[in-house]
């Protein structure tokens, strides 16, 4: 059998086409057999293959490249390639005549969320067919609603002649692309004219909707018996609507029902599905899911710092959905502890954890044997065996030593992955020492799986979240530290929510590794993630640009740098017209009057204790105290107000330079961020100040837009394409310029936050003005609720309620719920495709049903890293549901704002 692969595709010299084929390999890895093509004049390209039919695939999906000098240019859109059936009972030539896809406006229409979700919709084979020649057409139409179905009409009696009663339907064989098999025999002549038309899938009476323009038509070429000629045709011109929908935030580990066992878990999910299905909604959003144990204490509770990035958190495990326990005895006991922790305001996170992985022990030993011999366990081992084995190894050792720092683990320092084969295999010991651990991952599997499907036969779309890092001390640097830099602390600048900025502790990746094998960890972490969700959030999707490096001595965010990023030469600071004095600028400046102004009355002691004399008024820091881990080290368990003000401006006096120096290039420097308000920068004359400040705007804001979104361009095309997620992205904090132009180009919804508005023009943002390309929120789980921020900032307050709700006299505290659902309304009627709000902010609305006590909604507290994350909802879900006012209240707002 012949294939000759067609398209036009304008290219310059030295570059070519690829036809990339789609396949998977033995362990289900998708990946792609390249074949070059030719070209006469730089234009039009083509390609022949040449194999047996019982050769090729039934079904073949592919995209084109452009290649120069063995590199990759650019791609095609890869989330839906090319598709080609290989169907035609007596054919034995197919000329396929393609056209370039980049990613549409519309490629939100093609993500699970819109297509399994929202619409329902299926896709199936097309029906093979005897013609002996054959014509084949092909469009995509994503505008589509969910009870039509595309036709083709035109000109000849074969096709309707007009007629869209008599219209030749079509198949929808891939998501939003319509394919019809036509007999060339039954064309009058060589040239057909036609349109597409939308008609009603069930055969009704619908009014067909026609495409507008002009009619279509393709000449067909000499054919002979067992040709095949396929038309990729440019999308269907039929009107586009802009849905859209509502949803609720809230972290599972939040959720409450009358049987949860002191925390959510994937059962209560279901139920929560249940509530916002019920309310109109249609979107559920939740918090990383991973499992982040470490220490088997409530510091595991950060859900943000993961120890595997495909592990689920045994915490989240349903219990109902297990075996109950033979013993009646202990199943009595569990049965009242079920009862206390759940009646508790929040999550105790070692009782309720602790309490879990012992009633799993024992399900594990009455009924394990069974689970594990079961085909489904079978399968989803070979499935995950490539994360499982070294996940559950992990897990056994950490236990084993009692510590996760795995370079105490002798003989186990890395992941061995000689060991896997060992631990793979029923019959050795090992393998039985870690099957407890694969046995809790398989049940945390199913129950989610289920979940997932029990949100899209609701029509409700499950929204992830993505972390930016992982846990230092995880599985993930254990089994791959190649991909991660353990000599740096990933973090965030100052901002809103840290003055001093964020320092997270997570290692920073080494993207020269992770570009080398196409990113293809990442991928996997997404393609994984698709089992789950279908919708994501990226994480400080900032991180994909340059990620906030921190030295690894430091304790706060203050001494980082942007990596990667261009630092600054003595000769191009010195070109601004600054005398670059590089001991000075780089070291810390502590002079008498610095000391004095710090410590006040304790200055005296801290010369003595902490500092030691430079040279005239200078000091520094002794040895013992020169980084800010030494002085952590150094007031552990001193927590007097003096010593927490002699610690703070002691980690003051360390960050007190002009500028840091290059983390790879010690003969470049990057200007000390926010460093306009340390003790360094006031000593500075007036012109040095203007001087610094040009060069720190131009740094931060100009210097490195360009480089950045290349950067960030080598990463992403290849993430959010990999699955049919819906992107979405947080992209708030100090945000360059080229994040907007990726965002868009790779059609990325942004989060759009009133309270912190894009423009710095502007202190509150127009609702009005948001993209539709986006998800509106009023507060994250890093924010404080509504209700908090109300109270927060009176003066702020007063601002809002007079300018953006235009309402006149003094703003009333507390908040009161007439307001707040008045506040919701205008967030729902705001021109974003997902308006996502946080379960504390509906229950806002209704001042019988919210918490007396707003404070203790918050989730977090990103100044502090060591928060303890254990907010529950004070009523059950099953309260929520049966609370008509509520439930019809929120009903009403979201149908008022026609999201649906």
């Amino acid at each position: 059998m012949k294939i000759i692969f067609n398209i036009d595709y304008k290219t310059v010299f030295g570059e070519e086409l690829v036809l990339n084929i789609l396949g998977t390999d033995r362990k289900g890895t998708v990946k792609a057999s390249q074949f070059r093509m030719s070209t006469l004049d730089g234009s039009h390209w083509t390609y022949q293959m040449n194999k047996a039919q019982s050769q090729l695939p039934e079904v073949m999906d592919y995209f084109y490249s452009v290649d120069c000098s063995g590199h990759e240019q650019r791609h095609e859109w890869s989330a839906e390639a090319h598709r080609l059936e290989i169907n035609v009972l007596k054919g034995l030539q197919y000329r396929v005549y393609d056209r370039w896809i980049d990613i549409p406006e519309d490629a939100y229409l093609y993500s699970s969320a819109f297509t399994d979700c929202l619409s329902g919709r299926s896709v199936k084979p097309v029906e093979k067919c005897g013609y002996g020649k054959t014509v084949r057409l092909k469009v995509r139409a994503p505008q589509l609603l969910g009870d039509c179905c595309m036709a083709v009409s035109g000109s000849c009696k074969a096709l309707g002649a007009w007629n869209a009663q008599e219209a030749v339907r079509m198949t929808e064989h891939n998501y939003h692309e319509w394919v019809v098999d036509l007999n060339a025999d039954d064309f009058e002549d060589n040239k057909v004219e036609f349109k597409f038309v939308a008609v009603d899938a069930r055969y009704g009476s619908a009014d067909p909707t026609w495409e507008t323009g002009l009619n279509r038509t393709v000449t067909l070429p000499e054919m002979r018996e067992g040709d095949v000629v396929v038309y990729e045709l440019s999308q269907a011109f039929l009107p586009i609507y802009n849905r859209k929908v509502a949803g609720t935030l809230v972290p599972v580990f939040s959720l409450r029902s009358k049987s949860s066992f002191g925390v959510g878990d994937f059962g209560d999910l279901k139920l929560m599905i249940d509530f916002v299905a019920m309310t109109g909604q249609r979107v559920l959003q939740v918090l990383p899911l991973n499992d982040t144990t470490t220490t088997h204490t409530w510091t595991d509770s950060y859900p943000y710092s993961c120890i595997s990035i495909f592990a689920l958190h045994p915490q989240y495990v349903d219990l109902r959905q297990l075996p109950l326990l033979e013993d009646e005895a202990e199943r009595k006991r569990y049965m009242a502890l079920q009862k206390e922790l759940n009646g508790l305001p929040k999550v105790d996170y070692e009782r309720v954890n602790n309490a879990k992985t012992a009633y799993l022990k024992k399900i594990y030993e009455q009924s394990g044997k069974t689970i594990v011999a079961s085909s489904g366990y079978k399968k989803f081992f070979k499935e995950a065996e490539q994360w499982l084995v070294p996940y559950a190894q992990y897990c056994y050792l950490r236990d084993l030593h009692g510590t996760v720092d795995f370079s105490e683990w002798k003989g186990h320092e890395t992941w061995n992955e000689a060991e896997r084969k060992m631990l793979s295999s029923p019959k050795n010991k090992a393998y039985k020492e870690l099957e407890f651990y694969y046995y809790v991952q398989y049940v945390l599997n199913e129950q989610l799986e289920a979940v997932h499907a029990y949100a899209k036969s609701k029509h409700v779309i499950l929204k992830g979240d993505i972390p930016i890092g992982v846990n230092r001390r995880g599985c993930d640097v254990w089994m791959e530290p190649k991909y991660f830099c353990l000599d740096s602390q990933a973090g965030a600048p100052p901002d809103n929510f840290s003055v001093n900025g964020q320092n997270w502790g997570f290692p920073t990746y080494n993207w020269d590794a992770m570009l080398q094998d196409d990113c293809h960890w990442w991928v996997r972490r997404f393609r994984y993630m698709s089992k789950y969700f279908d919708a994501y959030r990226i994480d400080h999707v900032l991180g994909f640009f340059r990620i906030w490096d921190i030295p690894i001595d430091c304790v706060n965010g203050l001494m980082g740098q942007f990596s990667p990023s261009l630092g600054m030469t003595r000769e191009e600071i010195e070109a601004y017209g600054l005398h670059f004095q590089e001991e000075l600028f780089t070291r810390p400046f502590i002079a008498d009057w610095v000391v004095d102004r710090m410590f006040c009355e304790y200055a005296d002691e801290v010369r003595e204790k902490y500092l030691e004399k430079a040279h005239d008024d200078i000091y520094n820091l002794k040895p013992e105290y020169d980084t800010q881990r030494k002085i952590e080290a150094a007031f552990i368990g001193k927590t007097t107000d003096k010593d927490t003000m002699l610690r703070d401006g002691l980690y003051a006096l360390a960050s007190n330079v002009l500028f840091v120096r290059d983390r790879k290039d010690t003969n470049k420097f990057h200007p000390r961020i926010t460093a306009q308000f340390n003790l360094m920068y006031e000593a500075l004359y007036d012109s040095d100040k203007d001087t610094f400040n040009r060069i720190y705007n131009d740094y931060y804001y100009r210097r490195n837009n360009q480089f950045w979104y290349r950067e960030a361009m080598k990463k992403l095309p290849k993430l959010v394409q990999s699955t049919r997620m819906l992107v979405c992205a947080e992209d708030l904090g100090m945000v360059p310029d080229c994040v907007a132009w990726v965002m868009d180009e790779l059609r990325i919804l942004s989060l759009e936050v009133q309270s912190m508005p894009k423009s710095p023009e502007v202190r509150f943002a127009h609702l009005a003005q948001n993209p539709y390309r986006s998800v509106d929120t009023i507060s994250s789980h890093d924010m404080p609720t509504l209700r908090q921020w109300w109270d927060e900032d009176r003066e702020r307050t007063q601002e809002y309620y007079n300018t953006m709700l235009q309402r006149q006299g003094a703003a009333p505290h507390p908040l009161p719920g007439w307001l707040a659902r008045d506040i919701i309304s205008r967030h729902l009627a705001s021109p974003s495709m997902l308006c996502v709000l946080s379960i504390q902010d509906w229950m806002a609305v209704d001042e019988q049903l919210r918490l007396a006590d707003k404070d203790a909604e918050r989730i977090n507290v990103p100044a502090n890293p060591c928060y303890y994350w254990r907010y529950r909802m004070h009523v059950n879900i099953e309260e929520l549901m049966q609370n008509d006012d509520f439930r019809e209240n929120i009903k009403q707002l979201i149908a008022e704002s026609d999201r649906k």
